[in-house]
């Protein structure tokens, strides 16, 4: 079973994601949603200690939010996670006031070719909408996007969408990794840096569940001479230094409630007076 992206890098690529995504629709899936308006954080409050995060959740166009969970087979156990992932949601997002609205897309990878769509009891009735990559031809689709590149003809967002969920499209999972090789390959190959970017980051979070850490820390060495692995490395430092800064902050926090001297915390933080005395008043309950 695949470990995952670690959180740190998770969550870097999340923010080189996150403006890339705008604009983009699912139609390359086959499915009839608005356009994405914002990629959100999943890392959202968990109900249990062992539960996984979402894998992604978006804001489409229409104010609707949208649950997205990849799936390499169905079982019906999963519907009981997808609402713990809806009561988060709703936990972080729901205000009474205000419309709200929310989908649960289930993508599930060329392993699986149909599966029960809703979970009904009497107290709820839980829908997914669904999309099949069992139905998209893999092969054909990157011969397609690879045809166009070859051709200098520029690549549309559909393309983009369909080249990262391309390794999905494989069933078994030297399938995936074959196609995951070939796929960032192509990508690499693409001269419009944006869309480089997109295509580089975005198979590897989708592939993420499906492909060993090995081999995506393999995949991440290999692009690190690109755009996107300088921009990582780049994420990588502010990404250090943002948590050594809210490290410092909790401890010059500590320090305060503790009525320690503010110029032994001036020294030992590396504030100023000034920086101390606004930290304190932002933070009355010290």
């Amino acid at each position: 079973m695949p470990e995952g992206i670690a959180y740190q890098n998770k969550d870097i690529l999340f923010k080189i994601l996150s403006q890339t995504y705008k604009e983009k629709s699912f139609a390359a899936y086959g499915m009839d949603l608005p356009p994405i308006r914002e990629l959100l954080p999943t890392n959202l409050p968990k109900i249990s200690a062992n539960e996984k995060d979402i894998d992604n959740l978006f804001l489409l166009e229409d104010g609707t939010y949208a649950i997205v969970d990849y799936e390499a087979e169905y079982k019906r156990q999963n519907k009981i996670k997808y609402l713990n992932y809806i009561a988060r949601v709703m936990e972080r997002y729901y205000k009474e006031e205000e419309k709200f609205d929310l989908r649960l897309i289930v993508i599930y990878t060329g392993d699986v070719k149909s599966a029960e769509s809703t979970l009904e009891t009497n107290c709820f009735t839980l829908r997914t909408e669904q999309a099949f990559l069992s139905h998209i031809d893999g092969e054909a689709s990157f011969k397609t996007i690879q045809q166009k590149l070859h051709s200098d003809i520029p690549l549309e967002d559909d393309d983009l969408m369909k080249l990262v969920i391309l390794p999905l499209t494989m069933p078994g999972s030297e399938g995936k990794r074959v196609m995951l090789e070939k796929v960032v390959d192509l990508a690499e190959q693409i001269t419009n840096e944006k869309q480089r970017i997109f295509a580089l980051s975005g198979v590897i979070v989708a592939s993420d569940k499906f492909i060993s850490r090995e081999y995506l820390e393999q995949i991440r060495r290999r692009i690190n001479m690109t755009q996107l692995g300088q921009l990582y490395e780049k994420e990588k430092v502010e990404y250090a230094n943002q948590k050594t800064k809210e490290r410092i902050t909790e401890m010059a926090l500590k320090m305060l409630k503790r009525n320690i001297d503010i110029t032994d915390i001036m020294e030992v933080t590396g504030f100023t007076e000034a920086e101390l005395i606004r930290l304190q008043n932002d933070n009355v309950s010290v």
